[in-house]
């Protein structure tokens, strides 16, 4: 009895110790869950719901340009498109079904299309497409060694890729190919950044897609633009170029870009105009702020700015007299190329300069080249050959070696030499273009264009003891003396235009004194176009070295095509240096040119003769060696003659300032003025145009759509 009754007493005392041991860990966990869910609940729905915010930058529209009288050059056209974004989590085969849904909407197979599309991106999509058929493409033995770490999935993705034979991939449809096209341009665009899939949709095309969004996930219909050149034919070579959304960012800047907020796919200005104003054309970009959750997925789309259009640019060009010199060019190079005979000419040059302020009126420039497509000589704009290029440019630059000779005391105004050649021991003569000019003072030697004249200064200011026929000691710094005194003008050193690329021109190494001689009458060191006119306005303002400029002024941007806005930035003139000469001195150079156009005797007189807004000038010839595009064809550098003019009108009160370079522009003695011709007519065009707009008789739509007709220029 005892026993048993113990036996009793001690069974419930184990199940209460079990039920116990039970109930404290049932409250040990209802403690711990409400712990996790009052203390930390918040902390971990916040985890579960986080969600990252995500800015991305759309561009806008770039800034337009306009000529100083507010013709628009540079526009821009708006175009329909499609644009596809895919978030950080989109998957390869989302997108493809996306691509394969889109391509029944659209049609995206034009050659330029499928000719992005490689052997490589076709050989990916036919993986996508037959899995099964690509799992096969490696053996048992091949999977073995990948389960065993032996390859990689790098190493079985190229085997695959080399496995796929040429018959396989010829089994693409055109369809198939559309697909693919459109796959490849959404694969090829940034997580949350737009990629443009279409430009210039159908209306059809716009419509369908915008009714069937909601299948089409993270694709949009938008407005997108293009680059639009009013005028085809004139100043393309300056106004610059444009990257497209495809190729974006440039890879040598990149870089630089990305550190100013710019995305991969963003346009950007490339050359010239668009790469020297990009800060002000590219605009403020617009700023959506996407919010998607950890997985990458867009859960909402907020718009924090809606941007605007960059700053319009006002160029000091004008355009009537750009595209009416641009004819003069044209019909001169044509004609002179013809009298001359010569193969080698194929260019043409004419700035024009506002002497007070260094604005550049006109930056003109023509080049002859072969038209693949029809074997003919065609006319192309070269105007950026104005300060990319460089010449012997001959006499044109004597007013510099005089107001050299004057500063460095080798001669004085009113100092007389006998034009009588120069013979310095082992040389042939040098003298003067024609014979008998007799006694000359430094007006008159730029007015016959003395080079004798120019000899006897440069000896002088290389401290040489010169007698004929006998060998001539010059100091050899009478060199760097003399580059000096030019550079002073703007002759050898850049001229500081508003323009990338500028070239300085090249510069004679040897130091012989026949070198020094020819260095005083530009037939030495090489210079640009625009440092000609650089040159010419200082003389013609009486010693102030102006910087070219292109860009006159910066405007806001306003929506209505028609309306400019309110000026940002208006260019003051820029006095770069000023020439260290006395105003007496600058007074006889240019008597000296006013000679040159309006005296009897004078190299420009025949071809200024008539006109009646009183013009000063300078001509220059100079012999030099042919160094263009077709100096691989001779076995010997040809001898050519390169043409020049300087000049300003009116001479007591100039207002226009103009430089024209005509190089190789006949060989031997078959020559032509077209430099001259060149000159007098721009100058003509120039007062004409100033007579019709103070009359009120200028219909500007007119005349610049003659301008821009030109000539049709071409030739056999």
């Amino acid at each position: 009895m005892n026993k048993q009754k113990k036996k009793k007493t001690k069974v419930p005392f184990r199940l209460n110790m079990v039920f116990f041991a039970v109930f404290v860990l049932f409250s040990t966990l209802i403690l711990r869950l409400g712990i996790v869910q009052i203390v930390y609940g918040e902390d971990f729905k916040r985890e579960i719901e986080r969600t990252e915010d995500v800015t991305v930058n759309n561009p806008v529209p770039r800034g337009k340009m306009y000529d100083r009288n507010m013709k628009a050059i540079v526009d821009n056209t708006p175009s329909m498109a499609i644009t596809y974004t895919k978030s950080q989590s989109t998957k390869t085969k989302e997108m493809l079904t996306v691509a394969e849904r889109l391509a029944k909407l659209i049609v995206k197979d034009t050659e330029a299309d499928l000719k992005k599309i490689g052997e490589r991106d076709k050989k990916d999509y036919w993986m996508m497409k037959n899995e099964e058929s690509a799992r096969d493409k490696i053996t048992k033995e091949e999977w073995l060694k990948y389960d065993e770490k032996k390859l990689d999935d790098k190493a079985i993705y190229n085997m695959q890729l080399e496995r796929i034979t040429e018959a396989e991939l010829n089994e693409f449809t055109k369809a198939d190919l559309e697909i693919l096209a459109i796959l490849k341009e959404m694969m090829s665009g940034y997580a949350l950044s737009p990629q443009i899939i279409k430009k210039d949709l159908t209306i059809e095309e716009f419509a369908i897609v915008s009714e069937n969004l909601e299948m089409l996930p993270g694709v949009d219909t938008t407005t997108d633009w293009e680059r639009q050149y009013s005028y085809d034919k004139t100043l393309r070579t300056i106004l610059g170029k444009v990257s497209d959304s495809e190729k974006g960012l440039p890879k040598e800047k990149l870089e630089y870009y990305l550190a100013r907020g710019y995305s991969r796919n963003d346009r950007v200005g490339l050359s010239y105009i668009e790469q020297q104003y990009e800060d002000i054309l590219h605009g403020q970009k617009a700023k959506v702020k996407n919010i998607t959750d950890k997985g990458g997925n867009v859960l909402d789309t907020e718009v924090i700015s809606e941007g605007q259009r960059g700053k319009d640019l006002v160029l000091t060009i004008d355009m009537d007299l750009q595209l009416a010199v641009d004819k003069i060019i044209e019909e001169e190079l044509l004609k002179a190329k013809q009298t001359s005979g010569t193969g080698l000419l194929d260019r043409a040059f004419a700035v024009l300069m506002d002497p007070s302020t260094g604005e550049v009126l006109t930056l003109a420039g023509k080049q002859l080249v072969k038209d693949e497509a029809t074997g003919k000589n065609v006319l192309q704009d070269f105007a950026s050959g104005n300060f990319t290029t460089s010449y012997n440019v001959g006499s044109a630059v004597k007013g510099a070696t005089i107001l050299t000779g004057f500063s460095t005391g080798a001669i004085s105004p009113g100092t007389e030499f006998l034009d009588t050649p120069i013979k310095i021991k082992g040389t042939n003569p040098k003298k003067s273009w024609k014979a008998g000019l007799g006694y000359l003072d430094d007006r008159d030697a730029l007015k016959v264009s003395s080079n004798v004249y120019m000899f006897r200064t440069a000896i002088n200011i290389g401290k040489g003891n010169y007698q004929y026929d006998q060998p001539l000691d010059i100091d050899p710094q009478a060199f760097e003396t003399m580059r000096n005194h030019f550079s002073q003008f703007g002759l050898g050193v850049r001229t500081g235009i508003d323009l990338p690329n500028e070239m300085v021109g090249f510069k004679g190494t040897a130091k012989q004194p026949g070198l020094l001689l020819d260095f005083a009458i530009g037939q030495y060191d090489t210079y640009t176009p625009l440092q000609l006119a650089q040159y010419v306005s200082t003389i013609a303002n009486g010693g102030n070295r102006l910087q070219p400029r292109i860009v006159k002024e910066i405007r806001e941007p306003v929506m209505k095509n028609d309306e400019v806005g309110p000026v940002v930035n208006e260019f003051e003139p820029v006095v770069l240096n000023k020439v260290d000469a006395k105003p007496e001195w600058f007074d006889r150079v240019q008597e000296g040119f006013r000679r040159v156009a309006q005296e009897p005797g004078g190299t420009a007189y025949g071809t200024f003769i008539s006109a009646d807004y009183r013009p000063a000038a300078k001509t220059g010839t100079a012999q030099a060696f042919y160094d263009g595009p077709k100096r691989k064809n001779y076995d010997k550098t040809p001898e050519v003659m390169n043409l020049s003019l300087v000049a300003y009108a009116p001479y007591d009160n100039p207002e226009i300032a103009v430089a024209v370079v005509v190089p190789w522009a006949y060989e031997g003695d078959t020559g032509h003025h077209a430099n001259n011709d060149i000159g007098r007519r721009i100058l003509d065009t120039y007062f004409e145009l100033k007579k019709k707009r103070s009359e009120g008789n200028l219909n500007p739509a007119q005349s610049s759509q003659e301008g821009e007709n030109g000539t049709g220029a071409e030739q056999p």
